[in-house]
């Protein structure tokens, strides 16, 4: 019973609804929605911008949608203790002239249940970023346009797995940019947040395997960082108690192109730059705008 509830807590999705509405920005997206290579269907919006570049944006994993965080229903100890509306830094990109595919990751949202619901930290989602790009580079009125990624968390694992794959995102010659959002290993939330002893450790790794079909203790995204092959800007919080640093300055020397390393100063808490980058997103445009 313990292990299930503790192992419930890392990878059950079913816990991030849409809960923003568009207009309430000013903004009015077009309900989308495409399959991926195993059959889930996706759900989101696409916001239509006045120029030639896209934003196609991958959010962070278990709590989050396309529209952000909400602590409503996370219990006495929520990771924000209000909304985090990436409806705002999707209006600011929007009236840069970019247009925007947001879209939930299965088990997220309104998008399908997959996997009886289970979220595999990135090795299965990347599926879903290779769909979204690829719904993108088919789309008639995209594709000829410059694609930027912007990947949060699970959804910068979940597109650096991607980057992995023989056919994958580094075969897209429309994808210009990357801008990552503090990569997280499996391993370090286990050892820096949930803090178990060896022993119950032990059974909610097995647990989280046997759910998930991926060997997850043993499961990284760090040997696909050197296949990106477009500018990368990589964005931490250096209070963020989460990872541990070392492994994000890994992440960072294992690029092999155009690359830049935002360090930011907030307060201890992991979202704290989920909330800064939606409230302050002037560097994403400055970034996108020099590689778009």
């Amino acid at each position: 019973m313990l292990t299930s509830y503790l192992s419930n807590l890392i990878i059950k999705g079913g816990v991030a609804p849409v809960f923003a509405d568009p207009k309430e920005f000013g903004l009015r997206p077009e309900d989308v929605s495409f399959e991926t290579s195993d059959g889930a269907t996706l759900r989101g919006w696409l916001f239509r911008g006045s120029g030639t570049g896209i934003v196609v944006q991958s959010h962070f994993g278990v709590q989050c949608s396309r529209c952000g965080y909400t602590p409503k229903g996370k219990g006495m100890s929520p990771l924000w203790g209000e909304d985090i509306q990436f409806l705002r830094h999707i209006r600011a990109f929007v009236d840069a002239g970019y247009s925007v595919l947001a879209y939930d990751t299965r088990n997220h949202g309104n998008s399908d249940e997959a996997q009886d619901g289970w979220v595999s930290w990135g090795p299965t989602e990347r599926l879903d970023v290779l769909a979204a790009v690829r719904f993108v580079t088919f789309h008639p009125d995209y594709a000829d346009s410059s694609i930027g990624l912007l990947s949060i968390c699970m959804g910068l694992a979940s597109t650096t797995y991607a980057y992995g794959e023989e056919d994958g995102l580094a075969n897209i010659p429309n994808i210009k940019a990357l801008l990552g959002v503090q990569p997280l290993l499996y391993s370090d939330f286990m050892t820096n947040v949930m803090r178990l002893p060896g022993f119950l450790r032990n059974w909610v790794d097995t647990r989280n395997s046997e759910r998930t079909g991926v060997d997850l203790p043993h499961t990284s995204f760090m040997p696909h960082v050197h296949k990106i092959n477009v500018p990368t800007l990589l964005v931490q919080n250096r209070q963020d108690p989460f990872p541990d640093l070392r492994n994000v300055e890994a992440y960072f020397d294992a690029l092999t192109v155009d690359k830049q390393m935002l360090w930011l100063d907030l307060e201890p808490k992991r979202a704290a730059a989920y909330a800064h980058m939606t409230q302050s997103p002037q560097f994403m445009i400055d970034f996108f705008d020099a590689h778009l």
